[in-house]
């Protein structure tokens, strides 16, 4: 086994070890990828202030997320294609989350469907949903998390349009993979990835039997045509307390990056909602979410849990968000490298890892509770 340092140690050997296609759909952003580039960008030029000489023995991590006790302030975000990064990746993603201690999303567009995930876990998981034409539909995907006992759901409200992803219509991505010629010679430098495959899930599980024209019961030709006909570009605060209602339950508004919408989603009278970009995967040119995360969190941080998502690679990171204001953190991408990298282990080994760096970052700024991390800990 390797020796895993960091979360770009887990990059590095996914790069090495999930074909083209996929390791590229988890690590691109839209366009010229400047909003992907900055979101990590701007977290590491934040500086933390080291502090000696105090007291720090038995630290905590420990916090909550809307009611929810975590090992530490980090949600697995939902992430789309998760189980085409490592066979039944949701499965195991979710089962290690469960172990360690901390909430897993489930997205719309997962490899592992809905009750894939239920069957192998005990607690109750989160389900990200995303608004499509069909109402009739995103009313029987909500029935199901439903049905599935999921405690809270995540409503992604930035990609009612997709932004252009250049690596993907350059890869021809699709689910299952088109057997090119290209394809077939990376899959033939892949032999685990490929063996793993063959008794994993290949199409997308919460969307058997709903996509139509001759694609299959979830296969399409390419994952930007679909999601073009597909997702609702209507989508509107009348929606989101539609689904509220239908829902019932805890609701998260994933995709805040505007004081403005801030205002509105507690308006709507969501439970938490998450200043995040879309990873910088949708509006190429907007700020970073750690720049948009501070004037959010001042604004409607005593109304609302304020959570962050974007650019986060270490316990560093996730430090520095709360010192900005959040209330907790998601993670996508360290999820997937770790995935891709190892499976299941490696995504037990990445959070080990992560909240071994927030652990040792607390101490070395002079603090012994998570609850306690404030601006004070940053270099002004």
């Amino acid at each position: 086994m390797p020796v895993m340092t960091c979360i770009e140690d887990f990059r590095l050997l996914a790069k090495k070890r999930v074909p083209k296609a996929f390791y590229d759909y988890a690590d691109s952003g839209s366009y010229t990828e400047s909003t992907y580039r900055a979101n990590s960008r701007d977290l590491a030029s934040l500086k933390l202030r080291q502090r000696v000489a105090i007291n720090v023995d038995e630290r905590s991590t420990r916090s909550t997320m809307i009611g929810h006790d975590v090992t530490m302030p980090v949600a697995i975000a939902p992430t789309g294609l998760t189980g085409m990064q490592w066979a039944n990746g949701e499965m195991l993603g979710a089962i290690a989350a469960e172990k360690f201690g901390i909430p897993f999303t489930l997205s719309t567009m997962s490899i592992c469907s809905i009750e894939d995930v239920a069957s192998v876990t005990t607690k109750p998981f989160w389900f990200q949903l995303y608004v499509m034409r069909d109402r009739g539909f995103v009313q029987s995907l909500i029935d199901r998390a439903k049905a599935a006992k999921c405690s809270a759901l995540v409503l992604t409200l930035d990609l009612q349009i997709l932004g252009q992803r250049h690596k993907d219509l350059k890869n021809g991505m699709s689910v299952p993979p088109k057997l090119t010629l290209d394809t077939l010679l990376d899959l033939a430098s892949k032999p685990g990835w490929a063996l793993r495959a063959l008794g994993g899930r290949k199409t997308f599980g919460n969307l058997a039997g709903h996509i139509k024209g001759g694609e299959g019961a979830g296969g399409v030709q390419t994952l930007s045509k679909w999601t073009a006909s597909q997702f609702d570009p209507t989508l509107n605060w009348e929606d989101v307390a539609w689904i509220k209602q239908q829902w019932g339950r805890k609701l998260i508004l994933k995709g805040i990056l505007d004081v403005e919408d801030a205002k509105l989603a507690v308006q709507s009278g969501a439970d938490a909602i998450v200043v995040s970009n879309h990873g910088g995967r949708q509006l190429d040119g907007a700020m970073s979410s750690i720049e948009a995360l501070p004037a959010i969190a001042e604004a409607v941080g005593d109304q609302i849990e304020v959570w962050f998502d974007g650019g986060i690679r270490s316990g560093q990171d996730v430090l520095k968000a709360v010192a900005l204001g959040a209330r907790g953190t998601m993670i996508g991408r360290a999820f997937l490298y770790s995935l891709g990298a190892m499976g299941g282990e490696g995504v037990s080994q990445m959070l080990e890892i992560m909240r071994k760096e927030l652990d040792v970052s607390m101490a070395l700024t002079g603090t012994k509770d998570i609850q306690d991390v404030g601006p004070q800990i940053l270099v002004r």
